[in-house]
């Protein structure tokens, strides 16, 4: 009852790798599922921690689910003091309006957007509290917890970039479906939809090196980082995590950083 479990998607990069990084810690177990491994994590595994990469696709998400599902139900339901799930992955499709995405090259993009950033979330959510709802009881109280990395953007609509948008939308609502299946039960799971505010990542740089003619908001991204705006992802991974530590951790399902 000593060891705490994550589970996170997107460790590879950007905030997810800080997250991991800040994850690994002696008495934790972290599970990483992301395309590729990352090195700097097999690297720097203290002693008491433990840490699997799992290399996945999570456009086939059924499949991502699956093998999460058909793991957890390996794992004694003794060992873990909590367990908790981590949906940060997360894609944007190529920046313009949305009558414009026709050939098939943008269309393949558009979808495999939406499985990432939603689809996956949705599946990886059913198989995880699926597979803990027997570990937690009034004896043994194990705290599953579900955080979900949504975006400013799912609550705010932006020209150009549908696909993104829609995905993190989708992202919050089901979270808000969720809770209330979860509060309905004894030792339900607490989950949260969390906008991290606005990082330095790679989607950053995607965002303010589109083409203006695609994408009206271009300079707004731009005056982002020309005026020091953008939060680093160490320093956007240790808020995030902060929050999920809060006591009051899922009683507004869907949240903000920046209200705290």
């Amino acid at each position: 009852m000593t060891q705490h479990l994550f589970i996170l998607t997107g460790a590879s990069r950007g905030m997810g790798l800080a997250m991991a990084q800040q994850l690994l810690q002696p008495g934790n177990t972290l599970i990483c599922l992301a395309r590729h491994a990352q090195p700097q994590l097999a690297d720097a595994v203290p002693t008491g921690a433990m840490l699997e990469q799992w290399t996945v696709d999570l456009s086939n998400a059924a499949q991502a689910a699956q093998q999460l599902q058909q793991w957890l139900a390996t794992q004694p339901a003794r060992r873990y003091a909590s367990a908790t799930l981590i949906n940060n992955a997360g894609v944007i499709p190529r920046i313009a309006p949305l009558s414009a995405c026709t050939s098939a090259e943008d269309m393949t993009d558009l979808a495999n957007a939406l499985r990432v950033g939603l689809e996956a979330p949705m599946l990886l959510t059913a198989a995880f509290l699926g597979a803990t709802e027997g570990w937690s009881t009034s004896v043994r109280p194990v705290a599953r917890k579900v955080l979900n990395i949504s975006s400013g953007l799912g609550r705010r609509a932006l020209a150009s970039q549908a696909g993104y948008c829609a995905a993190k939308a989708g992202m919050d609502h089901f979270t808000r479906c969720v809770a209330l299946d979860e509060a309905a039960k004894p030792h339900g799971a607490k989950v949260c939809s969390l906008a991290p505010g606005v990082i330095d990542t790679d989607m950053q740089v995607q965002l303010r090196g589109a083409n203006p003619a695609d994408f009206p908001d271009v300079q707004n991204f731009a005056a982002l980082k020309t005026g020091g705006m953008l939060t680093s992802p160490a320093a956007a991974a240790a808020r995030v995590l902060a929050w999920l530590q809060r006591a009051d951790f899922g009683t507004n399902p869907v949240a903000d950083v920046r209200d705290a």
